[in-house]
């Protein structure tokens, strides 16, 4: 028998995600892939599987799967009861699933997007060479829907010496985010609002961006920059965008390859992990992190 998840329910969103499209950007394609990159290669890691092998991204919770066949599963990122057969099964640690068992993800309780990974990949059609959904340009396997039938394949490498990660789970509590200066700081009358500001996630965010709304501040512009057009310029993951209102967006993995607002600073890889797991509603400071540098 082939191996497969069956998708009972995708719960809010659930998606196909890699370590996304590489080099592509030249011809305006962007990189997409997992949003937590670190809970996705954990995810790899804890079954033997190859780096690049494909996982389900759930957003917020409530997938319902079936297994196709015995299947070797585990999930990281965002805390949610997982349960496997109607039994709770362990976070961060490789659970055994009989054929025609079902899987189940609750709500998360902590952190936005988990990672149901299993044991060889999942392996849907790749497009220009990554199973990776992005939201923004289309590209790649469509949102997971009831009735989906997602193969699974030998991806696999050595195993791990460990049989569960101790890991941290994300909070819901405020979280800083080390930031790095942007090429138009110039920009702004006062770059140094980004870090005295308690920003505040809002419900408008996803995987294109984190929208945020100042407690009371905004990023203004200097007077000579007020009516200025910028043209467009290229940008990355973790861009600290801010549009004419000066409330900035830091891009997410399905961001645009190009933008005309101004980039304020640059989120550090180190820390968008974290700011893929931000709840609307949390909030947010950025800390300044540069060599000589202070806004």
């Amino acid at each position: 028998m082939s191996r497969a998840l069956e998708i009972l329910d995708p719960g809010v969103q659930s998606l196909l995600q890699d370590p996304g499209r590489l080099g592509q950007l030249a011809v305006g394609v962007g990189r997409s892939g997992a949003a937590d990159r670190a809970a996705y290669r954990l995810g790899a890691r804890l079954l033997g599987n190859a780096e690049d092998a494909a996982a389900v991204e759930v957003t917020l919770g409530g997938l319902r799967a079936r297994a196709r066949g015995d299947l070797l599963v585990c999930v990281t990122g965002a805390t949610a009861p997982l349960t496997v057969g109607g039994h709770r099964a362990a976070h961060a640690a490789p659970v055994h699933v009989r054929d025609g068992e079902e899987i189940s993800l609750g709500m998360a309780s902590a952190g936005l997007r988990a990672y149901l990974s299993v044991r060889g990949g999942l392996v849907p059609e790749p497009v220009l060479g990554s199973c990776a959904t992005d939201t923004m340009s289309g590209l790649g396997p469509p949102p997971l829907a009831a009735g989906d039938v997602v193969p699974v394949g030998e991806r696999t490498r050595d195993w791990p010496n460990v049989d569960v990660a101790p890991v941290p789970a994300p909070t819901g509590g405020e979280v800083v985010l080390v930031v790095t200066p942007g090429p138009r700081q110039d920009w702004f009358a006062d770059p140094e609002v980004l870090s005295s500001t308690a920003w505040v996630v809002s419900d408008r965010s996803d995987r294109k961006g984190i929208r945020l709304q100042g407690k009371g501040s905004r990023l203004e512009r200097t007077p000579a920059r007020q009516d200025a057009e910028l043209p467009s310029e290229g940008m990355v993951r973790g861009a600290v965008q801010v549009p004419p209102d000066g409330e900035p967006v830091v891009f997410l993995n399905d961001h645009p390859v190009t933008g005309g607002y101004p980039v304020v600073g640059v989120v550090r890889g180190s820390s968008m992990d974290r700011a893929a797991q931000l709840t609307p509603g949390q909030v947010v400071w950025f800390r300044w992190e540069s060599l000589g540098w202070r806004p």
